[in-house]
């Protein structure tokens, strides 16, 4: 399986893949390591990438940019509203209340979500990363801000799904740079806690995130964010400045001007750069509009001064974090600083100021967070093996649950009996699972909402969940189990509902099974307890419990006083056994503003043939420059290199030819299909091909000759030679060599003959081809003859040797002599006796050595 992370920037993307060695951030087509974040649409086909950068400023209405911060918000957002004023491109509210960007794409007007941008953008770094692995990518991690909303983050798991993409983790940006930081200590303490605040100042907005460091851990301590506070923010700022300075001295308005828009913000990203290593930078930009030069010059004291606004918002989340972490500035041991936006000097001196020490740099401030979330990706990997490094995040949110009570009054619709319980609190781990329990008599809804949107500026209402229908076996209200899920990716959802009904079975025991029974049922767990896990612990099932008695006590019966009344029939003859009998019930949900499963496939397929649209593309353009390459090649050759092979009016011809088809090029031919392209370049072949073919004939024939000439001298040699290891060769198979290697001296010698009178520029009657099968016979004939190994002699019979007679008068001892051999004697009358002789069989001669033959 693949291991990858994906950074998906406002500006840029970067992909990092694990390897055996260790974490690689990934090349692109233009060996770059940051892939900018647009998606150029065209008369013909998306330019994404790196290509549609190349394509922005000649098409600028048409390239989408910036696409974070449009995603999963309303088109009403205060802040999209003030994001829309900025970007080139045009963006209206949909049918349901959230943006649609359009542009023109195959010569109509055409609209796409953020989503479906967002899912090109993936498929782009997913081709990146393939081309990197020369294997198929799907699993993957993917970094998100930690403001992300619920819905935001499930536009993003969308998005990965219409790129063919499967997350195994939406991974925080913080989390991950946390992760990239902490995995690759050797020194962190074992007991005591050592506390680092990782500021992220990235291109539109800014991220703090403290967290706890033990040896083989990493515990999130707080998170803290602004979402319009990035390195994008200064580059406003000396764009309107000198917009404004442009209009009083050159008398021209940029703003109307869209092109002109996008050469100054890129300028001003320059300068705002340069002002990071220079007090004083100069600007200067060629025929900006109304083909007038413009000329400006700032200074960094001027920058920071007109900065101030966007300065004084550092402190906030800052202080924030501080203050959710209940740490003060003391108990900080480190402060690193990572992001795009963060190698402004200005804010370098409030973070020195705030935290009392010099911020860090041990990071690449861009490559942290995709490598962080290859990381996380090969952890949650069974592909590698890392090292034991626990992530305990926390979420940013909190989340409650909200439904209507079951009293008379909530049939009527009054609004105060609504009621809600608090079920993930801000900084609850990440994943969770709590269980609440409702008593209904039939089908409810259930609504998950944030506690609190003051950070967020997004609907309070997630989603809502329609649990039922269902029945219950008695008349009265049934009890439900509801499993309330806050997954990997930080989303919430309600994952299950069970129905459970008890039923009470008389089972006649004796005295002494009573009591055997009753001790069973009391060391037994209670049946509607949650088995513990990991993640669903009994706490926090009984936590979620307590804190969601409210819907139980609606009808005055405690769920604590079900089960002890059982226990007073056991005195009884005739014992009650209560079974609980446990039923799923039907589980819908409705996400507010999410994108439906049919809208999803269409989104999928609709990729798809963009996708393939852009392939014939590509594969049309190859085509047509290898018709070009032909013409431009082929021309400067017949004048050159080919010129001996080819006569003066077929080279007339030719290049007449030649000059024809790069003359359609420019004019019919610019735009056509990929067949048309490679019909003309088979044409062009057919009278190129036989010239090529002589210029080939001509350079190999002189070595495949000699290679021939080697292996007949070298057979012929063999088979004259007195040589002894040749000897045991009969003479008539010596013959049968030699006449083979006479007639392909022969041959050789007439087609030589033949082909030096004939000029360069003549099909050649000497192929290489046939001599190289000539010298294939040849060695195929004679190899198996001077090959053939000496028969090996006979082997002589061993001579008895005479059986020695035992001295008169010596009796062999029954027990045998205690200075005899300890091993098995062995009678020496015996005719299996083996007498040691000398070796009559002979050496191994040298075998003959066959001349090769180099075809």
């Amino acid at each position: 399986m693949s291991v990858v992370g994906f950074d998906f920037g406002n500006e840029s993307g970067i992909v990092a893949v694990a390897r055996q060695r260790g974490i690689d951030v990934v090349l692109n087509d233009e060996s770059k390591r940051e892939t900018p974040a647009l998606v150029c649409f065209g008369e013909k086909q998306r330019f994404i990438g790196t290509a549609g950068a190349a394509s922005a400023l000649m098409n600028p209405k048409n390239t989408i940019s910036q696409i974070k911060r449009l995603i999963g918000k309303q088109f009403s957002d205060p802040v999209l509203q003030r994001d829309i004023k900025s970007l080139p491109f045009a963006v209206s509210e949909g049918p349901d209340g959230y943006p649609l960007i359009h542009a023109r794409y195959l010569g109509e007007a055409k609209t796409f979500t953020p989503t479906q941008v967002l899912g090109m953008l993936f498929s782009d770094l997913k081709i990146i990363a393939e081309k990197n692995l020369n294997a198929a990518v799907v699993d993957c991690c993917i970094g998100i801000p930690v403001y992300f909303t619920d819905l935001q983050r499930r536009a993003v798991m969308d998005a990965a799904k219409i790129a063919g993409l499967n997350p195994l983790r939406l991974f925080h940006e913080t989390t991950a740079t946390a992760l990239a930081y902490g995995i690759y200590k050797t020194d962190l303490p074992e007991n005591d806690q050592l506390n680092v605040a990782f500021v992220d100042i990235g291109h539109a907005s800014m991220q703090v995130c403290i967290a706890g460091f033990k040896k083989g851990q990493l515990k999130i301590l707080a998170h803290s964010f602004d979402q319009s506070l990035g390195g994008r923010d200064f580059d406003e700022v000396l764009f309107h400045h000198f917009a404004a300075k442009f209009k009083e001295e050159y008398k021209i308005d940029v703003l109307q001007n869209a092109r002109a828009c996008l050469r100054l913000r890129t300028a001003c990203e320059k300068l705002k750069k340069m002002l990071s290593a220079n007090p004083v930078v100069p600007l200067n930009i060629e025929c900006l509009m109304e083909e007038k030069d413009v000329r400006g010059i700032i200074k960094r004291d001027e920058f920071e001064q007109i900065s101030i606004p966007i300065l004084e918002r550092v402190k906030g989340p800052l202080e924030k974090a501080l203050l959710d972490a209940q740490l003060s500035i003391e108990d900080i041991h480190t402060v690193e600083v990572v992001g795009s936006g963060s190698r402004v000097p200005a804010i370098i001196k409030i973070l020195t100021d705030f935290f009392n020490k010099e911020p860090r740099r041990t990071m690449n401030a861009s490559e942290c967070v995709a490598r962080g979330c290859a990381l996380q990706c090969a952890i949650l990997s069974p592909t590698f093996k890392v090292r034991e490094f626990q992530v305990n995040e926390s979420f940013p949110f909190s989340i409650s649950l909200s439904w209507k009570g079951s009293g008379p009054d909530a049939q009527n619709g009054a609004a105060e009996n609504n009621q809600n319980t608090l079920v993930f609190p801000k900084g609850n781990p990440i994943p969770s699972i709590k269980a609440l329990t409702f008593y209904r008599s039939g089908t409810f809804s259930v609504d998950v909402q944030y506690a609190d949107v003051s950070d967020l500026q997004a609907p309070a209402k997630i989603s809502t969940y329609t649990i039922g229908p269902f029945q219950s076996v008695k008349s009265e209200r049934a009890k439900l189990k509801v499993k309330a899920r806050l997954n990997l990716h930080g989303i919430v959802s309600v994952d299950s509902a069970t129905l459970l009904e008890e039923e009470e079975i008389e089972v006649p025991v004796t005295k002494e099974q009573t009591k055997e029974a009753a001790k069973m049922e009391t060391d037994e767990a209670p049946s509607d307890a949650a088995p513990p896990s990991t993640k669903e612990t009994d706490v926090n099932m009984q936590d979620a419990k307590d804190t969601a008695d409210a819907p139980g006590a609606e009808t005055g019966v405690p769920e604590s006083g079900d089960k002890p009344a059982q226990m007073e029939t056991d005195a009884k003859a005739d014992a009650k056994k209560i079974k609980v009998r446990k039923t799923n019930i039907p589980v819908t949900e409705l996400v507010y503003g999410g994108m439906p499963p049919n809208e999803l496939q269409k989104a999928i397929e609709k990729e798809f043939e963009m996708a393939l649209q852009d392939r014939v593309m590509e594969e049309t353009k190859d085509k047509k420059n290898a018709v070009e390459a032909y013409v431009y090649n082929m021309r400067s050759k017949l004048n050159d290199k080919y010129h001996e092979f080819v006569t003066e009016s077929e080279r007339e011809a030719f290049i007449a030819r030649l000059q024809e088809v790069e003359d359609w090029l420019y004019e019919d031919g610019e735009d056509e299909t990929k067949g048309v392209y490679i019909a003309k370049l088979e044409d062009l072949k057919k009278q190129g091909d036989p010239i090529e073919e002589r210029v080939k004939e001509h350079a190999e024939r002189g070595t495949v000759i000699d290679q021939l000439a080697y292996c007949v001298n070298s057979y012929r040699e063999a088979a004259a030679s007195n040589d002894a290891k040749f000897e045991h060769i009969d003479l008539a198979d010596k013959q049968k060599v030699l006449n083979e290697c006479v007639e392909a001296e022969a041959w050789l010698r007439e087609k030589k003959q033949q082909q030096d009178l004939l000029p360069k520029y003549a099909n050649p009657v000497l192929l290489s081809a046939d001599v190289r099968r000539k010298a294939e016979a040849v060695d195929r004939f004679c190899r198996p003859i001077m090959t053939k190994p000496k028969p090996a002699p006979a082997k002589p019979a061993a001579p008895e040797t005479p059986p020695t007679p035992p001295p008169q008068g010596s009796e062999q001892p029954q027990g045998g002599d205690a200075n005899a051999n300890p091993g098995p004697t062995e009678n020496p009358a015996d005719g299996d006796n083996e007498v040691p002789q000398a070796s009559t069989e002979p050496m191994e001669t040298d075998k003959p050595e066959a001349p090769q033959s180099s075809a």
